[in-house]
């Protein structure tokens, strides 16, 4: 598997539907601080980071406008939440002659939808956040920082991208145009503009199954499948986060570029397989299957061993340290798993029969058969 194929199934958790209720618990050294009130405007207040963002920001007392291409889910925003009706896709009608502190652009994969939208929005909000991604960067082999040089774009003409484009090209553009999204924030809003580079997200919602598959199939408990070695490192965040972490940083009137992943200290497979196993009360066991018996038997990291990068550990290794200073905060493994089982036991059934990512029972048995008799 190519590594655009790879950052596929960390980029597209930015855009991913669905949504998991907020409960109670929240990040609660910052719940109760005082803040002023924020006209907030969030771009594709739906999906699946969007709702935490909307939740959190009410409770933290600012007024928040969603701008959404449909009413689909009226489960997942409150009702005082003022929701506008467009699409970025030309349809920008309803942000015009409108005033807000801050615009959160959560879904843009293509430069034109910024420009698009910026050229309403400039002079009519004062800030910009951008919801980026770590696949901007050129070479994630090492691990990077905010300084890393991105991709490079080297297409016809990007402002003309489409996602189907993109679609069909194995999303081997998605980094590029990320970055010069990216630019074009910046070009619209100089000094004002806030990006975000998310590593996997993950937890309650993610309908790309990345995470939960883990959950489930540790869960399910028995002999489990684990790829490479324990000590093989991963990196997520928790969707709600980041929501809630975009959500201060837009209070502090924070600029500027981060790297957006977790947790706070260097965490490798081993101890999240662990971590689950507790969470769940789970009579898992684990069998750690070499890299190159698994590329024989053409198993994938990202895909059927979802949140493992297999032979890119570059890809877990990407530097926080910027975000960490600006209170960047986790809640614990524990959680994410407990809620990510209990979100998706609350699907229906036949969501619940079709898991987006990881093995299939039947393949997971065949794999693990091969692997037995291969040590015989």
């Amino acid at each position: 598997m190519s590594r655009t194929t790879r950052r596929h199934f960390i980029k597209i958790s930015a855009v991913a539907g669905g949504s998991f209720a907020l409960g109670a618990r929240s990040t609660t050294l910052f719940a109760q601080k005082f803040v002023k009130p924020l006209r907030i405007l969030i771009l594709r207040g739906s999906g699946f980071s969007g709702p935490f963002q909307v939740r959190y920001a009410l409770r933290r007392g600012h007024n928040v406008t969603v701008f959404n291409r449909d009413k689909r889910h009226p489960g997942e925003l409150p009702e005082d939440v003022e929701q506008l009706i467009g699409d970025r896709n030309g349809h920008l009608d309803a942000l015009k002659d409108r005033q807000w502190d801050v615009a959160v652009d959560n879904p843009t994969s293509l430069p034109a939808w910024v420009r698009d939208a910026a050229q309403i929005l400039k002079g009519n909000v004062d800030r910009y956040v951008f919801i980026s991604t770590i696949s901007v960067y050129a070479d994630t082999s090492k691990g990077v920082d905010e300084n890393a040089p991105p991709a490079q774009y080297d297409g016809p003409d990007a402002f003309k991208e489409t996602l189907d484009a993109m679609k069909a090209s194995g999303y081997k553009t998605y980094g590029p145009l990320k970055a010069l999204s990216e630019k074009e924030a910046e070009k619209w809003f100089p000094g004002k503009t806030l990006v975000i580079r998310p590593g996997l997200i993950v937890g309650p919602g993610d309908e790309t199954d990345r995470f939960t598959y883990w959950t489930v199939r540790i869960d399910r408990g028995g002999e489990v499948l684990a790829p490479g070695t324990p000590t093989d490192p991963v990196q997520f965040i928790d969707a709600r986060d980041l929501a809630e972490w975009t959500t201060r940083m837009v209070e502090n009137r924070e600029t500027g570029i981060y790297n957006v992943t977790g947790p706070a200290k260097p965490l490798v497979i081993g101890d999240m397989f662990a971590g689950i196993k507790t969470a769940l009360s789970s009579n898992a066991n684990f069998t750690w299957a070499n890299p190159k018996f698994l590329k024989q038997q053409n198993v994938q990291a990202w895909s059927d061993m979802p949140v493992w990068a297999g032979d890119e550990p570059g890809l877990a290794r990407t530097n926080i340290s910027h975000a960490l200073a600006k209170a960047l905060t986790f809640r614990p493994l524990a959680d994410t798993a407990r809620d990510t089982l209990a979100w998706f036991k609350s699907q229906l059934q036949d969501r619940q029969s079709h898991l987006r990512a990881g093995f299939a029972p039947e393949r997971e048995a065949e794999v693990l058969t091969a692997w037995h008799k291969q040590q015989r």
